[in-house]
Order: C-alpha cells, then sequence, then structure tokens
C-alpha cells in the first residue's frame, strides 16, 4: 500500500535531490536552483534524514548513488521530467523567467545591486540569476542572456560589449592608506588577493612591474570570489586590486577610494560582453537587455 501524502517529501527535496543527480554534483545543482552549496547539501540531508536511508556517497571531490538513492533517481527524475514536459504543455514556458548567467563576482558586485531598480521598472517580468564562473551552454541550460569576461579576439559572434575594463588598487578611506608604491608604505598594508589564474589580477603582477614583492606587504589575505576581497577592503581590512567598473558604486558612494590619486589605473585589455541565446528573444528578454545596456556608462573620474 502506498504511503500517504503527508508522509511523502516536499517536492523542493525531491527536486533538489534530482537536480543534483542530474549533475552529480552539488555545486552545479545549487547553480542551477539558484541556491547556495550548503543549502543544497541541507535538502539532501533533509531528505536522507526524512527517508531513514542514505542516498549518495560523499567523497573528497565527487559524490556516487547508493543501491537506494540509484532507485530513487531512477524514478523521481522520470517523474520529474513529466512535471516538466506538463507544465510546459500547460503554458506555463511563456511566462518563464528571465535567466541571466554571469560569474559570482559580476553578479554579486554589478548586477544584483542593480536587479531592484528594474524590478521596479517591470514588476511583471521575473528575473532568475544563475551565478557561475562555469561557461554555461545557454541552450542547453534554458538560459537567455550571459555576461562573460574576455578580449575581444575571444568574444562569441554576435556579442555585444558592455564596457571595459581598468584596475587600480582601493581602499576605504578609513583606512587611510598611502602611496603602496612605495616600499615604506607597501610594508604597512595588508594585501587582499584574489586568488585567480588571471596574472593580470594578482598583487605579485602589480608589485612586479614597480620592483615591489607581496612579502614586502604587512601581510595577505587570500579568498576565492572576488566579491570577498572587495568586501574585506569595504570593511577596512586591506587594499584590493580593484576592477573599476564593476565597483562604480562603491567608489560613487566613498565606501572605496582609488589609491595614487589614480595613476595606478591600468587596462586590463579584456572587456564584458552581453550574449543572448536567441538572435530574436522575446519581449521580457528585450527589457532585461536594455536595462543591462543603461548600466553600463562609463566610470565617473575618482
Amino acid at each position: 500500500m502506498p504511503v500517504s501524502l503527508v508522509r511523502v517529501p516536499s517536492l523542493d527535496l525531491v527536486k533538489g535531490f534530482v537536480a543534483v543527480g542530474r549533475r552529480m554534483s552539488i555545486t552545479r545543482a545549487a547553480d542551477d536552483l539558484c541556491v547556495t552549496q550548503s543549502a543544497m547539501s541541507k535538502q539532501i540531508r533533509n531528505l536522507e534524514e526524512l527517508l531513514g536511508l542514505r542516498l549518495l556517497q560523499r567523497g573528497h571531490r565527487s559524490i556516487s548513488f547508493t543501491a537506494e538513492g540509484e532507485r530513487l533517481f531512477a524514478i523521481a527524475n522520470a517523474s520529474m521530467q513529466q512535471l516538466q514536459d506538463a507544465f510546459e504543455a500547460l503554458g506555463t514556458r511563456g511566462k518563464r523567467p528571465v535567466t541571466i548567467t554571469a560569474s559570482i563576482g559580476v553578479t554579486g558586485l554589478w548586477l544584483l545591486p542593480r536587479l531592484g531598480e528594474f524590478q521596479k521598472r517591470h514588476p511583471g517580468i521575473d528575473v532568475r540569476v544563475a551565478a557561475s564562473n562555469a561557461v554555461l551552454d545557454l541552450a542547453a541550460e534554458e538560459i537567455d542572456l550571459a555576461i562573460r569576461y574576455c578580449s575581444q579576439a575571444n568574444a562569441p559572434a554576435g556579442a555585444v560589449r558592455l564596457f571595459d575594463e581598468s584596475i587600480a588598487p582601493v581602499a576605504s578611506p578609513a583606512l587611510k592608506a598611502g602611496n603602496i608604491e612605495t616600499r615604506r608604505e607597501l610594508a604597512k598594508c595588508v594585501l587582499l588577493e584574489y586568488e585567480d589564474r588571471r596574472h593580470w589580477l594578482s598583487w605579485g603582477e602589480w608589485l612586479a612591474s614597480r620592483r615591489l614583492t607581496t612579502a614586502q606587504a604587512r601581510g595577505v589575505l587570500r579568498f576565492n570570489q572576488y566579491d570577498q576581497a572587495i568586501q574585506a577592503a569595504v570593511a577596512g581590512q586591506g587594499v584590493a586590486l580593484g576592477r573599476l567598473e564593476l565597483i562604480r558604486p562603491m567608489l560613487e558612494d566613498r565606501r572605496l577610494e582609488v589609491l595614487l590619486g589614480g595613476r595606478g589605473t591600468s587596462p586590463t585589455h579584456r572587456s564584458y560582453w552581453l550574449i543572448q541565446a536567441e538572435p530574436v528573444p522575446r519581449q521580457d528578454v528585450c527589457h532585461v537587455i536594455d536595462w543591462i545596456s543603461e548600466g553600463t556608462r562609463p566610470a565617473a573620474a575618482t
């Protein structure tokens, strides 16, 4: 006899489990459902606790199904696909949100702070933001728009340049940081380092061009996400390499200031590009494109 409906786990938990199973990755499933990795992990643990079963085997960098998990996924995935097909047939696809993907740093520093203004202007349009440092396949993931960061040579066909990028040391005015191009002032500073393979965003590269090294600083705090380094700078914890076009609101309201009077500003020869999945997007997507374009005027002088 089947269990009663009241004992069936919530659809959110089942949806989360299916998302993890389809990706075999908690991180990617969290991106798909626009939740944090910790929230996604908690959903799986809650489902396991409700069932009294372990559904996933967790390794250091991988997960796999238990026998019970594989059995549940086969059934739940098929059922979820039937629901997706039914919702599409009922016409909910025409009312789907506009989905934008961008890196975690661009999302946190540039996109989300502006989203409230768009919602006031277009309250009937839902926007879904898929923050991911991975380059997602727009068609496969049903994503309408992407903001990507690359050189002109690497920009996809049809991409529209939103704005270029320049970097310079930035800090909270309260920190009263001096001219860090001098060894004496550098020795007073904690450097906030975003750990990234792109050398032009590293303190090592910036300091080397001035015959200085990170070892000469008072200390280095390292972050695996760029927006974390910037928030630490706002909090007065040190000096970050600011991507000036991304942090323009923080410069304008004086949460941050460019050091060296702007003399240390350097172009990266890379830009931010807007990519659309469809050559002729639906009207809701066009409104979002217009809104994004409005936010790309050049940064004010600082």
